[in-house]
C-alpha cells in the first residue's frame, strides 16, 4: 500500500497533485507587517500593506509616554513625599523611636544587619513609614512586598535571592502568608538558606540557596493570626499606638508645609482632634480641608491661610463631628442604643443590622470607639457607654445602665 506523499504543493487530497486553477502556496517563513513580533501568514505570498495612520483633524500630536517605566515628561511637577525619611523627622511614638534608634546604631557599629523585626498595630499608624526610616538609617536598600503577593515559595525565593548584604525585606500584612510559604521563611530567617524542590517524581530533588545577611521586617494589624513559630523567630517585637491630638496637629502642620499652604495651629489641632488618632487620616483630612478652602477662595489670586473656622466648616461638610466620629460610628452607636437597648449585643447582629462586614466593624470602627470610651467589649457582646449616649443626645436604657454598673 502506497502512502500519499505531501510534496508541499498545498493539495488538500492524498493524490499529491494540486487542484486545478489554484496556484501552489508560497513557502512563508515569517512576514512582518512593520510591527515588531507580528507575523502575517498569508497563503498567496503577497506582502501585507501596513495600516494607514489615522490622524484626527484639529487634534495635536502628543508624544507617546513611557507607560512601563512611568517616566515623567518635561515640566511635570514631582508630587510631594509626605513620608519622613529619618527618625528626626518622625513625629510621635517617642518610646518606640528611642528603642529603634539604639538597635540601629548598635547594628551599624557592628556592621551587621538589624535583627528581624515585627511591627504591629492598627492600620494607618506608620508601620510602612517606619520601614522606610529603618532602611534609610541603616544605609541599605528596602525591598517592599506583602503577604498576599507572595503566593508560593518561588515568589518568596525571588525576593530573598535579590537581597543584598544587610538589605531590608519588608512584608506588609505578614499574617496573610500561606502556611507553605511561612515554613520556607523559617530557614531563611534562622540559617539564611532557602530550599526549593526541582524536578518531579523519582527525579525530584531539593536544591539549597544561600542568602545574604538580611533583615526581615514584618508588619501586621492582626498579631493573633500570626503562628507561634513565626512570631518567635522575630528578635524585635514592637507595637505602634494611637497618636495624641498634639502629635497629630504637628503632623498636620508638617503636611501643610510640604503641600505648600499655610494653616494656623488652632486649625491644625482641630483636624488632629478629629483624625481618630491616625496619621493617615490626618493627612487625608488635611488635603480635603485644603480643597474646601481653595474653592472658597477661587476669586483671590492666592489661597489665604486656613483658619479654625475654615477647618471646622470643612470637617462638618465631611460628616466628622467634634469627637471625631464619622457617619458609620454614629450609626453603630445609635443602633446599639435604640435597637438593642444599649447592649450587650453580638458583633454579627450589629453587622447584619448595619449591612456592613464584620471585619470592617472590628478592624476600622471598634478600635477608635473603644479607645475613646464610646464602646465596651465584653464576653457577652458590645455595649454602648454613657459617654456615647450623651454625645448622641440619646438616653441610655435602664437595663444597660445596670449592666454598666455591674
Amino acid at each position: 500500500m502506497r502512502v500519499p506523499h505531501d510534496d508541499g504543493s498545498g493539495s488538500g487530497s492524498g493524490s499529491g497533485s494540486p487542484k486545478r486553477g489554484r496556484k501552489p502556496a508560497a513557502k512563508v517563513d515569517s512576514l512582518v507587517d512593520g510591527r515588531a513580533g507580528t507575523v502575517d501568514s498569508r497563503s498567496d505570498g503577497r506582502t501585507p500593506r501596513s495600516a494607514p495612520e489615522i490622524v484626527l483633524p484639529g487634534k495635536p500630536q502628543v508624544p507617546e509616554r513611557d507607560l512601563v517605566t512611568g517616566a515623567r515628561q518635561g515640566g511635570e511637577p514631582e508630587p510631594p513625599n509626605l513620608r519622613p525619611q529619618r527618625f528626626s523627622e518622625y513625629i510621635g511614638q517617642a518610646a518606640l523611636k528611642r528603642k529603634l534608634e539604639v538597635f540601629v546604631r548598635a547594628a551599624r557599629a557592628r556592621g551587621e544587619p538589624l535583627d528581624h523585626t515585627l511591627l504591629h498595630g492598627p492600620p494607618g499608624l506608620g508601620k510602612t513609614t517606619m520601614a522606610h526610616i529603618l532602611a534609610h538609617e541603616l544605609g541599605v536598600k528596602l525591598h517592599l512586598t506583602s503577604g498576599p503577593a507572595i503566593e508560593h515559595k518561588g515568589v518568596l525565593a525571588g525576593h530573598l535571592t535579590a537581597l543584598g548584604a544587610r538589605d531590608v525585606l519588608f512584608i506588609d500584612e505578614i499574617h496573610r502568608l500561606s502556611p507553605t510559604v511561612e515554613e520556607s521563611l523559617y530557614s531563611a530567617m534562622e540559617d539564611r538558606r532557602i530550599d526549593l524542590p526541582v524536578g518531579e517524581g523519582t527525579r525530584a530533588r531539593t536544591i539549597g540557596f544561600e542568602l545574604a545577611p538580611f533583615t526581615l521586617l514584618g508588619a501586621t494589624t492582626r498579631t493573633a493570626l500570626l503562628s507561634g513559630p513565626l512570631r518567635d523567630r522575630f528578635q524585635i517585637l514592637e507595637g505602634i499606638e494611637f497618636y495624641g491630638d498634639d502629635e497629630l496637629a504637628a503632623i498636620v502642620l508638617r503636611t501643610a508645609g510640604l503641600l505648600g499652604f499655610a494653616i494656623t495651629p488652632e486649625a491644625a489641632l482641630e483636624i488632629g482632634r478629629r483624625s481618630r488618632g491616625t496619621p493617615r487620616i490626618a493627612n487625608r483630612l488635611t488635603r480635603r480641608v485644603r480643597d474646601f478652602a481653595q474653592v472658597a477662595d477661587e476669586a483671590r489670586a492666592e489661597m489665604r491661610r486656613i483658619e479654625f473656622v475654615d477647618a471646622n466648616r470643612a470637617l462638618k461638610e465631611l460628616g466628622i463631628d467634634e469627637a471625631g466620629l464619622d457617619a458609620l460610628d454614629r450609626r453603630m452607636l445609635t443602633m446599639i442604643l435604640d435597637n438593642f437597648r444599649g447592649g450587650p449585643v453580638g458583633v454579627d447582629a450589629i453587622a447584619a443590622s448595619l449591612g456592613e462586614p464584620r471585619d470592617t466593624l472590628e478592624g476600622v470602627v471598634e478600635p477608635f470607639l473603644l479607645q475613646r470610651g464610646f464602646l465596651l467589649r465584653t464576653h457577652r457582646g458590645r455595649m454602648a457607654t454613657v459617654k456615647a449616649a450623651r454625645h448622641l443626645n440619646l438616653e441610655l436604657p435602664p437595663t444597660a445602665q445596670a449592666e454598666l454598673d455591674l
